[in-house]
């Protein structure tokens, strides 16, 4: 089934049952090659998940930021979005601001990412989700590539508000990540936070941030780099798996974190994509 089939539901209109669960919406995008320039050559959407247009401040690559209107996701809400990245394409895909999870009385809202890359390049580059206290909420990504593709994203997640002392005492998320090449597995793993693993020694150790990086294909000279961009306010591990790099990181701060990863990124782009980082606009705004 393709990524887009998997979300066909997801464009039934909003009725009055969907309206009391939450919003449903849903966006489709796909990058092509156009004379020498990638292009987004189609998007889609259904309810409140729209893009701006296309920015090039690397005058070929694709600069496109996901905005929902909202400003938040409340429980029942059910988002997707789907972007494909075809052959000779680059896109980069960031938030401009942070995704925002509010509490919840007992529905689950829930966020799908599905992301195809057919012999093209992709970076998805979100800011960090915040999660309020009593939030519950689902986060899933598939990541499908050939083994000519190139991808580098990361997911950063900030359990309660510590700057103005909320802690994460109640609510929890559930958190999927699947990377595939080839059909090939390489990397399939559930991960379930709440208050005890934010606590625990044996999880968060009391930080309030968690996040995963992963970039594809990647070699030891890319390991290297990643591991010389640490900063010294986040606990970093990165390791090689089938050619995929994987970074798992922990800090007090989500903002903290995040720059360490705009940090990995900045070393390893040059060696992997033959391209310095280039951050995109709205991280200025």
């Amino acid at each position: 089934m393709s990524f887009l089939a998997q979300s066909a539901l997801d464009l039934a209109p909003i009725g009055s049952a969907n309206a009391q669960r939450g919003w449903r919406a849903t966006l489709h995008l796909q990058f092509e090659r156009r004379a020498g320039v990638s292009v987004l050559a189609e998007r889609r959407h259904s309810g409140p998940l729209v893009v701006q247009r296309p920015f090039y401040p690397e005058e070929d690559v694709c600069h496109v930021y996901v905005v929902h209107p909202p400003g938040g996701v409340v429980a029942g809400d059910e988002l997707a979005v789907n972007a494909k990245v075809h052959l000779g394409a680059h896109a980069l895909v960031t938030t401009p601001a942070a995704g925002k999870f509010y509490r919840s009385e007992g529905l689950t809202a829930k966020l799908s990412q599905y992301f195809t890359v057919e012999g093209g390049i992709f970076e998805w580059l979100p800011q960090e989700n915040i999660f309020y206290p009593q939030a519950a909420a689902e986060l899933t990504t598939l990541v499908r590539l050939n083994a000519t593709a190139r991808f580098f994203g990361w997911e950063v997640n900030c359990f309660g508000l510590p700057a103005c002392n909320q802690a994460f005492h109640a609510g929890a998320l559930r958190q999927s990540l699947e990377l595939q090449v080839d059909a090939n597995l390489i990397l399939c793993e559930h991960q379930f936070f709440d208050w005890e693993c934010i606590a625990a020694r044996w999880g968060m150790a009391g930080n309030f941030a968690a996040g995963t990086l992963l970039a594809y294909p990647a070699r030891p000279q890319v390991l290297d780099a990643a591991r010389g961009a640490a900063q010294e306010d986040v606990t970093l591990s990165c390791s090689l798996v089938d050619g995929a790099m994987i970074c798992r990181a922990v800090a007090p701060r989500a903002d903290r974190l995040r720059w360490a990863f705009v940090a990995i990124w900045s070393a390893v782009r040059p060696l992997m994509m033959r391209r310095n980082a280039v951050l995109p606009r709205v991280w200025a705004t």
